[in-house]
């Protein structure tokens, strides 16, 4: 197997597996961590406790508890696919040495897994305590906030990894994803571009690059990448589709609706096409029509959390408050880290008048984003109706300042921002 990831310095041995996240319409990296080397090489390498970490080690083997094997034989079930049996045998070894930091990096990937983003987190933050030299376990702390959709939080430990290894496809690509997703388009390019070389048959590398490069005031880069998009995907759905996508970001919506209809037409059933055209009819003001293909959308890929909440929207505007609510919440059921789902709940009990109800979603929502001028003027709206002016004002000074702070980083808020782009992160069932 290639070994593009050194676990640290020291050339102590170890690997990363990279794992292509494939849906109709392109791939995503994405990295998890498989040591392959003994958890007795990593820990002992460079260490000033070797001497004490080599006569533990010893001493348990010769009391019938060999670390080494059992580590091997977690990392043999792991890669079978057995997480609950690797889970054990990780356990073990970290019963004999509370120190194995590998240990915790491989429950993490179990965890990860199976999805329980918050005990992976838990696992991961573990190991990188214990070994904060190997980048694998920062990746993989990064790649957990990405696929809860939490880019801001996902940018610093993938920009150390590509500070410590600015060569490493998976982080770069991650780490522009991130920064496109979070409208910081000048890094993304800039991010993006040293990758063209081995990404440029890619048409969602390909689709990123150049609508950042067209937002970064990068004309020939931008110009580029969509022509070369066009040459890799020819005529192909997948095309139509990403070339769509970008004329929507544009606001092109008449050049929009003429590609994506084509895609539909070509493959009425690649996913995420009718995800796109109920965005531009909502754009639009149609919403029986957006209504129709986020539901067609829904057929295809149930599991996508951003057709409940674009769905909720599309409810709210049309003053169907019953619906809203319960597509907001099969949002949150599918993600309940996301953010736009309380917002939606919040708006839906404003209007309704059950202030105390919209106050509890705006603050599940910010614990989520500390930084969202949003948040901060629609709890100062509530606050105002429950009577509770000093805090309700304290909660709109504080959006106006942060809002005017960002305005110089083009942030947008939600109803203005980037558009969502499940296409770009979606994993493999």
């Amino acid at each position: 197997m290639r070994h593009d990831w050194p676990c640290s310095a020291l050339n102590v041995g170890g690997h990363y597996s990279r794992v292509q996240g494939l849906s109709r319409i392109g791939i995503v990296l994405i990295t998890v961590f498989t040591s392959s080397t003994s958890i007795w090489a990593l820990a002992l390498a460079g260490s000033a406790q070797k001497s004490a970490d080599a006569s533990r080690a010893a001493a348990s083997a010769s009391a019938g508890q060999d670390p080494e094997k059992i580590f091997a034989e977690g990392e043999a079930s792991l890669g079978k696919g057995d997480l609950d049996a690797a889970e054990r045998s990780f356990k073990r070894v970290l019963a004999i040495d509370p120190r194995a930091g590998t240990a915790y990096a491989n429950l993490g990937v179990i965890e990860m897994r199976r999805k329980h983003w918050e005990q992976a987190l838990d696992n991961l933050q573990k190991a990188e305590n214990l070994a904060p030299e190997i980048p694998g376990i920062r990746l993989n702390v990064g790649l957990i906030h990405y696929r809860q959709g939490d880019y801001r939080h996902a940018i610093p430990p993938l920009e150390s990894v590509v500070k410590d290894l600015p060569d490493s496809l998976q982080a770069r690509y991650l780490l522009g994803q991130c920064y496109f997703f979070t409208d910081r388009y000048v890094e993304a390019a800039d991010t993006l571009e040293p990758l063209w070389a081995r990404q440029s048959r890619d048409l969602n590398y390909l689709y990123v690059l150049g609508i950042s490069a067209d937002k970064a005031e990068r004309k020939e880069l931008g110009d580029r990448a969509i022509a070369r998009m066009a040459e890799v995907g020819g005529d192909s759905a997948e095309v139509h589709l990403l070339t769509g996508k970008a004329m929507l970001n544009l606001e092109a919506y008449g050049d929009a609706e003429k590609e994506l209809t084509a895609a539909a037409q070509q493959d009425p059933n690649l996913p995420f096409v009718h995800f796109n055209l109920g965005m531009l009819y909502e754009k639009n003001g149609n919403y029986d029509r957006a209504k129709t293909e986020f539901l067609k959308d829904i057929a295809l890929e149930p599991d996508v959390v951003f057709n409940y909440d674009e769905l909720g929207n599309v409810h709210f505007l049309t003053d169907n408050d019953a619906e809203a609510e319960k597509s907001y919440r099969q949002a949150l059921k599918l993600e309940p880290r996301m953010l736009t789902p309380h917002l939606g709940l919040a708006k839906v009990y404003q209007r309704q008048g059950q202030y105390e109800k919209a106050l509890a979603e705006l603050d599940a929502a910010g614990k989520l984003d500390l930084q969202s001028s949003r948040i901060h003027y629609l709890r100062g709206q509530v606050l105002l109706k429950l009577g509770r002016k000093e805090e309700a004002k304290k909660e709109i000074d504080t959006s106006v300042q942060m809002s005017s702070a960002r305005r110089e980083q083009r942030e947008k808020e939600m109803e203005g921002g980037s558009l969502p782009s499940p296409e770009l992160t979606q994993q493999p069932k």
